[in-house]
């Protein structure tokens, strides 16, 4: 009898425990730490002189975010004027209705947990030659605000930060450079002019991709349609354990440091 209480005792303590154990992993994941996306796609039906003068560009497709799932409303509200439509690509759906030149928008989720959304936007058309477009953003869901580098990265490492990130580009340009001249669509002289005006800045800093080990920062050369396919692919990958001489310990990166 005496046995049977005991383990009885036992049983009730490691329950406790257990139960105890369970709370707290539950109150260090905090709630509403990233959104619900819903897709709502949309065909757009062209009619009129559009319709009559380029048949096959009647229809267009459409697939935009409709996010939800933020406690607090006013964040919500302000995650939504971030993403919402027009602001994009400034452009309305009337507009793009009105115009031959879209023929599919839709958008990747790069990232959505611990308070941060990475979204990449892209459209793709033609004019006088088809055209993929991109739009990223990186979202701090704490604040409903697009993420800056001087909200992540200490100030006085920005410049060393550039330069790293510039190494690589020109490391890219580099190994790029025998392939693209084999190609024979530019001399070597001219390719030297293009690739000598390429710099990964401070300001490109901006623009950065969060996966689940580091960031992409993205660099775009924008080169000319017609030698469009010559620019560098412009993305350059860092862990987070190279990043930790350069983030702020309060940024919102700093979660990701050991």
């Amino acid at each position: 009898m005496a046995a049977t209480k005991t383990g009885t005792k036992l049983s009730l303590l490691v329950l406790v425990l257990f139960s105890t154990l369970v709370h707290a992993q539950t109150r260090t994941k905090p709630d509403g730490d990233r959104v619900t996306i819903t897709p709502r796609k949309i065909t757009l039906i062209r009619t009129g002189e559009i319709a009559k003068n380029f048949p096959h560009r009647r229809k267009a497709t459409v697939t935009y975010p409709v996010v939800s799932g933020l406690r607090d409303p006013a964040v919500l509200r302000r995650v939504r004027a971030i993403v919402d439509f027009k602001n994009i690509f400034e452009t309305t759906l009337a507009e793009y209705r009105a115009d031959a030149w879209l023929e599919e928008f839709s958008y990747d989720v790069n990232y959505n947990q611990n308070y941060i959304l990475d979204l990449t936007f892209w459209q793709t058309g033609s004019a006088a030659y088809p055209d993929t477009q991109h739009k990223h953003f990186t979202i701090d869901l704490r604040r409903g605000a697009v993420v800056k580098a001087t909200d992540v990265f200490a100030g006085d490492k920005l410049e060393q930060l550039a330069r790293l990130v510039n190494e690589k580009l020109q490391q890219e340009l580099i190994d790029s450079k025998p392939e693209i001249l084999k190609s024979g669509d530019i001399s070597a002289n001219d390719l030297n002019d293009l690739h000598e005006a390429l710099k990964f800045g401070i300001d490109n800093l901006n623009d950065f991709e969060v996966a689940n080990d580091g960031l992409v920062f993205l660099y775009d050369a924008g080169f000319p349609h017609v030698i469009e396919a010559l620019q560098p692919d412009g993305r350059y990958r860092f862990t987070f354990v190279e990043l930790k001489p350069f983030l702020k310990p309060d940024g919102l990166l700093w979660q990701f440091v050991d």
